[in-house]
Order: structure tokens, then C-alpha cells, then sequence
């Protein structure tokens, strides 16, 4: 080796030693150690910690077929694998909440509803992440508090069967509901009491809950359970037009061939779905990680091509452009009881 090459290789080792001592991990981070750190190495030991771990586990409501979209592409990245715990948004909040007051420790990442996301951060379960990306996000997916973040929107649509409705014949207005046409035909999922907060907070209280009162006596309405299921129905044709179903669910089976589409009446009531790290993570750098991952303008693509309307202003979808209102979580929980009763008094729907 001459002088030259010494030389150069004594200022790359020289280089090389800062970066990977800055990238190394440690010992016993907590979360917030590992959430709230914002250095310039930052990114270097969420890899280098995550790659330790090796594993994290997920709570989510999401359907399999969307989340494991966004997880295997995740995983093939960094090679960090993570376990799956899939519940409905509620047993989600249930399980966490008893794991936390009995200090059992297992969930790192919980992705679910906005309302339930708000009640963990209430319950302190959730921890705040000073993340880059987060710049990119649009408002409404920001939460003050910083607890957990809107990676896409539920975006409430409504839905008709291609082969039993013709587009022309479409209501343009709630009112046009109270057509007899629509006797027999109507559909509604059974617990989307947000939704109609939204809806008369856009029209009226007053003008609204007469306005499906009368809808109901007039041409009744079918209450399922599930937005899945409801959707279903819908491309079966067992319900002809469904007035609360997830606009990428429909989307979705439009592109697979069913006989099903969806529209929008006035302004689309959306509410932000999210992702947050556990306050007592035992994996904080790959949660961390994969907390970034989602929210990124790379995780948020894979969400606008599964036909979500995805929370970074980094990607466009025409979803983006259509004007919405949005539902905030704190009134979905304080005004829980109002709404929920008022739903059910309206849609005549029984049960707890």
C-alpha cells in the first residue's frame, strides 16, 4: 500500500467512525427515548435498533388484505418482521388499555379508528413521535397532542348496485331520499353515529334528524353490522343503495369486476384513521420505524394504490381534491353518547 491509498483509507476510516458510533443503540431505550429523539442520525439508529429487535407487534382493524400490503413491504425493506394482532377497533382499545393497567407490555404499534386511537392517548397508553414526516401531513391528521397521527380517511361514501340503479337516477340531495322509489331499497351501517354528526353538522340538527326521520317512515332502511358486509350487500344486490360505506371498500370491489359504484351526497364525511407507538413499546425503534414508514410519501403510495385516501400531501390521488368534512375524534368520544342515541332513535336500529 503506497501513501496515497494510507492516506485515503486513514480519512474513510476516519469518516466512517463517527457515523457508527452515532448509529449505535442504547441500552434499555424507552420509547420516548427512541419516539422523541430528532439528531441527524436519527434514521441510522431506528435501522440499527429495529435490526436488533428484529420484531414488533401490531394491533390493527385494518383488513388483511390492505395492512399486509403496507407490512410486507415494510419487512422486505428492512428485514424486521412484524406480528399481527387483528381485532375490531374496540377489542383493540380493550386489550390495550387492561394490558397497560396491568403492565403487561406487549403491543408496539396500534393502527386503528381515530376515536379509539384518541382514547388511548386519554388512557395514556400512547407516546409522542417527533417524526420528519409529519410536515407532509394535511391538518386534520395531526393531532396536538402528538399521541397517534391520521395515516389515511375513512372517507363515508354512498353506494349503489350498477345493475338495479342507474347513475341518472342517483339522489342528488338527502331530500330526494324521501322519493317512493327508494321504498325497500336503502341501507345503512348499524353503528355510524360519527357519520351522522357529520352530516347535520353540515345541514342542520334541527333540519336533519327530521329530515331521515321522515326518510325512515316514509321508505324504511336496513341496518347491517360492518361496512365490509354492508358494501357486499350492496354489490349483490340484497341492498340496493347503501348510504354509509368506506369509499375505498367500493372502489375496490368496483375494480374487481362487481356491479357496484359509489357518489357522494353534498360534502363526504371523513375521519382520519391512524397509527400511534405504544408509550411502553418493549420494541421502540421498530415501531418508531415503521410508525415513519407509514406516514412516509413511500407507505402512504402504497395506501392510495390500494384506493385509500392517504393523509401526505406528498401524494396526489383525485380523492384528495373532493370537498370534505371532517369529523374530529374528540367529539366522536364526548358526544358519544348523544349520537349513538340519536342513530339508533333514527334508524331504528336495537340491541347495546
Amino acid at each position: 500500500m503506497n501513501r496515497r491509498q494510507l492516506a485515503s483509507g486513514l480519512i474513510a476510516a476516519a469518516i466512517a467512525l463517527p457515523l457508527a458510533l452515532s448509529a449505535q443503540v442504547k441500552a434499555g431505550a424507552t420509547a420516548a427515548d427512541v419516539a422523541l429523539y430528532q439528531g441527524a442520525d436519527r434514521q441510522q439508529k431506528l435501522i440499527a435498533g429495529a435490526k436488533k429487535e428484529g420484531t414488533f407487534t401490531v394491533y390493527t382493524s385494518a383488513q388483511a388484505t390492505d395492512f399486509n400490503a403496507l407490512l410486507a413491504a415494510f419487512e422486505k425493506k428492512y428485514g424486521v418482521k412484524g406480528v399481527i394482532w387483528r381485532a375490531g377497533s374496540e377489542n383493540i382499545l380493550n386489550r390495550a388499555v387492561q394490558e397497560s393497567r396491568a403492565g403487561r407490555n406487549t403491543v408496539d404499534i396500534v393502527e386503528t379508528n381515530g376515536p379509539e386511537l384518541e382514547s388511548l392517548s386519554r388512557e395514556k397508553v400512547l407516546q409522542v413521535v417527533k417524526s420528519p414526516y409529519l410536515a407532509d401531513l394535511i391538518g386534520p391528521a395531526v393531532r396536538p397532542h402528538g399521541e397517534w397521527v391520521g395515516t389515511r380517511l375513512n372517507v363515508f361514501a354512498q353506494a349503489y348496485n350498477t345493475k338495479l340503479i342507474k347513475k341518472q337516477d342517483l339522489p342528488k340531495t338527502w331530500a330526494d331520499l324521501l322519493n317512493p322509489k327508494w321504498k325497500g331499497k336503502l341501507g345503512i351501517e348499524a353503528e355510524d353515529s360519527d357519520w351522522l354528526a357529520g352530516v347535520l353538522a353540515d345541514i342542520g340538527e334541527v333540519k336533519g334528524t327530521k329530515l331521515f326521520k321522515d326518510i325512515v317512515a316514509a321508505n324504511g332502511m336496513s341496518a347491517r353490522k360492518g361496512h365490509t358486509l354492508l358494501t357486499q350487500l350492496v354489490a349483490s344486490g340484497e341492498v340496493p343503495l347503501a348510504l354509509t360505506v368506506y369509499n375505498y371498500k367500493a372502489q375496490q370491489l368496483k375494480a374487481q369486476g362487481a356491479p357496484i359504484d359509489w357518489f357522494v351526497i353534498g360534502n363526504a364525511i371523513a375521519r382520519p384513521n391512524g397509527v400511534a407507538v405504544a408509550r411502553k413499546a418493549p420494541h421502540p425503534h421498530a415501531a418508531v420505524l415503521f410508525y415513519d414508514f407509514e406516514i412516509s410519501p413511500e407507505g402512504q403510495q402504497i395506501m392510495a394504490a390500494r384506493e385509500f385516501v392517504p393523509t401526505s400531501k406528498k401524494v396526489d390521488t383525485p380523492l384528495n381534491k373532493m370537498p370534505m368534512k371532517f369529523v374530529d375524534a374528540k367529539v366522536s368520544i364526548d358526544e358519544y353518547d348523544k349520537w349513538k342515541s340519536l342513530y339508533r332513535q333514527l334508524f331504528g336500529i336495537r340491541g347495546t
